[in-house]
């Protein structure tokens, strides 16, 4: 299955160390990259350090037509997955959500916006799924999906190529630096 990101919505300021955490979520929890709607070569450029140190292949693309991207993926059979706290309830839709995943070469976009999401976005998603329907972090919803799909199985995944590694342990703390 791939899982990829579009981020909609970033302003730069504000909006920088939230749409880097979505990026760094979703590279963890076994997304294969993020697409960013605005152009934010910083933002890039510090996932793919984390990704380099870390390990793992997930990809950033800054400055993207989400539209276009959008329908690109739907003409290649793609699924879209709009996180939104007016969607359905994830309890109610994850196992649908679940056995299209589970189809031969799955892909499924998830889309996380910032500000107000234009509501042919609405239309187009395959579904509009919320965690909640409350306000609520963009973040936070993007794991509880990612986790959700993936039933927990992302949380064991070794990263390959990475130069550091976290040794987990019950008291204090260990990285494993690689040469």
């Amino acid at each position: 299955m791939e899982i990829v990101i579009l981020r909609l919505g970033h302003r730069l300021e504000r909006d920088k160390r939230i749409t880097t955490h979505v990026g760094l979520v979703g590279r963890a929890l076994g997304a294969k990259g993020m697409l960013l709607a605005s152009e934010d070569k910083g933002i890039e450029r510090s996932i793919k350090e984390v990704t380099k140190r870390w390990g793992g292949d997930f990809f950033v693309q800054t400055g993207v037509k989400w539209r276009e991207e959008l329908k690109k993926w739907k003409q290649e059979g793609g699924k879209v997955c709009h996180l939104t706290m007016y969607g359905e309830n994830i309890l109610d839709v994850i196992d649908e959500i679940r056995e299209e995943a589970k189809k031969e070469k799955a892909c499924i976009m998830v889309v996380v916006g910032a500000e107000k999401v234009p509501f042919d976005l609405f239309e187009t998603a395959d579904w509009n799924l919320a965690v909640g329907n409350q306000p609520h972090s963009e973040i936070a919803a993007l794991a509880l999906f990612l986790d959700y799909l993936q039933q927990g199985k992302e949380l064991k995944t070794k990263f390959e190529h990475a130069e550091m590694e976290i040794v987990p342990k019950g008291r204090g703390k260990e990285v494993k630096v690689k040469k």
